[in-house]
């Protein structure tokens, strides 16, 4: 009971917050930046720009494993103690790495990369043989700081419970809710354990394992992003043969994740866990 002792740090809830602000300032890109791109772009050349989106997007995660790679190599404590005192190395489990210099560096480059936002029009000119029968609901002005506003606040949280029900109520959509969420619970999944995967199995450091994750895993996903927003221009998928595309790349991804199960080692032999004490 002596060696018992409850942890006193509330450090953590920094870290809830923060994680929560920066969840409610990244959340606007992706729904309010396509509302922008489709409200003043030729309707052919939407495609590409959203698949540009979401390939920037996954290119974010690929640097920051790199970046974490990067600070896991370098001390905890860098800056306050003497780096030369230190005799463990990142190889030693007892070794922490700085893992909180990757999020000053980030916030530091999300606040430069936002300044230009407060720069975009509230509308542009929009291409006259894109209007043909088209009818686009303009959601650029929400992109703008003006969404402080209390005229553009209240009618928002006001028909928010009117919107949500009708947006959920149309069949297509919510399928295509739940399959997301299916895809990306999986792919969470995979990120979250198989740096540590390769860690235990491999013998490899939390530092290179972070380096092979964001330099294999990741830019496969941004170029089929990009390919995929490609074959739909030059196609001019309609709804239905976008349907038609997703489900058969869908199904051969699936198909071809299946020979996970058949790869892999025997797990270490580990008191307590895999083998008995005795």
């Amino acid at each position: 009971a002596g060696c018992e002792k409850e942890p006193s740090s509330y450090m953590w809830i920094y870290i809830l917050l923060g994680n929560m602000l920066r969840g409610i300032g990244e959340t606007p890109i992706t729904p309010l930046g396509i509302s922008y791109l489709d409200d003043f772009a030729k309707e052919e050349d939407v495609p590409v720009y959203v698949a540009c989106l979401h390939t920037i997007a996954m290119l974010g995660p690929m640097f920051g494993f790199l970046l974490g790679s990067l600070c896991a190599k370098l001390y905890v404590d860098i800056g306050f103690v003497d780096l030369g005192s230190i005799t463990i190395t990142p190889q030693d489990s007892r070794w922490v790495g700085a893992w909180w210099l990757g999020f000053l560096i980030a916030g530091v480059t999300n606040f430069l990369a936002a300044v230009p936002f407060c720069f975009l029009p509230k509308s542009l000119k929009k291409p006259e043989e894109d209007n043909n029968g088209k009818t686009s609901l303009d959601y650029s002005a929400v992109i703008m700081p003006c969404i402080f506003q209390s005229q553009l606040i209240y009618p928002f949280l006001s028909d928010f419970y009117t919107s949500l029900k009708k947006v959920l109520s149309n069949r297509m959509y919510f399928t295509l809710l739940c399959c997301s969420v299916l895809q990306f619970s999986s792919f969470i999944g995979f990120l979250t354990y198989k740096p540590k995967y390769m860690e235990q199995q491999y013998g490899q450091s939390t530092s290179k394992s972070n380096f092979l994750i964001g330099l294999t895993s990741l830019p496969p996903v941004s170029i089929g992003i990009f390919l995929g927003g490609l074959i739909m221009k030059k196609y001019k998928m309609s709804i239905i043969g976008a349907t038609k595309f997703a489900f058969i790349m869908s199904f051969l991804g699936y198909t071809i994740a299946l020979l996970h199960f058949f790869v892999g080692c025997e797990n270490h032999v580990v008191a307590g866990m895999t083998v008995s004490y005795e």
